[in-house]
């Protein structure tokens, strides 16, 4: 019997936006039979990122159109060594601007070599149905 498909689902959330639609990215992995674990930045390091076959990554947008500083930025770059061929999906909400931190993000994650899956996923403010239901699609094309 085949193992399942472990993934990680790493995010920050300030509002919980980003929480919910974390909520949703391992629903949708679970539904297609993986086994998914949240995480927030703070449990998260690059020593974990061999066990997980994929890891969606989530992060709203912060200030200027960043990634949160304080905790996720830093563990994004400690694990950026890691990207190289791994799966990886991205979703996250903003409150202004028109998702520049995303589109630098994705630039990001291909400069490493990782393998994107699908578009990342992201909204303004509380995600609506479709964003949700974007998240568990996501989720499910990790797996």
């Amino acid at each position: 019997m085949q193992n399942m498909s472990k993934i990680a689902v790493v995010y920050w959330s300030g509002t919980g936006n980003t929480e919910m639609m974390a909520n949703a990215v391992a629903d949708g992995a679970k539904a297609k039979g993986a086994e998914a674990v949240l995480l927030t930045p703070t449990e998260f390091d690059p020593s974990m990122m061999d066990d997980f076959e994929a890891v969606a990554f989530g992060c709203p947008a912060m200030g200027a159109e960043v990634l949160e500083e304080s905790e996720f930025e830093p563990m994004f770059g400690a694990v950026e060594s890691k990207l190289d061929g791994k799966k990886i999906g991205l979703f996250g909400s903003y409150g202004w601007g028109d998702g520049e931190w995303m589109r630098n993000w994705e630039a990001t994650c291909k400069d490493d070599g990782a393998n994107l899956i699908g578009e990342p996923v992201i909204c303004c403010e509380v995600p609506d149905d479709d964003a949700m239901n974007a998240c568990r699609e996501l989720g499910g094309a990790l797996v």
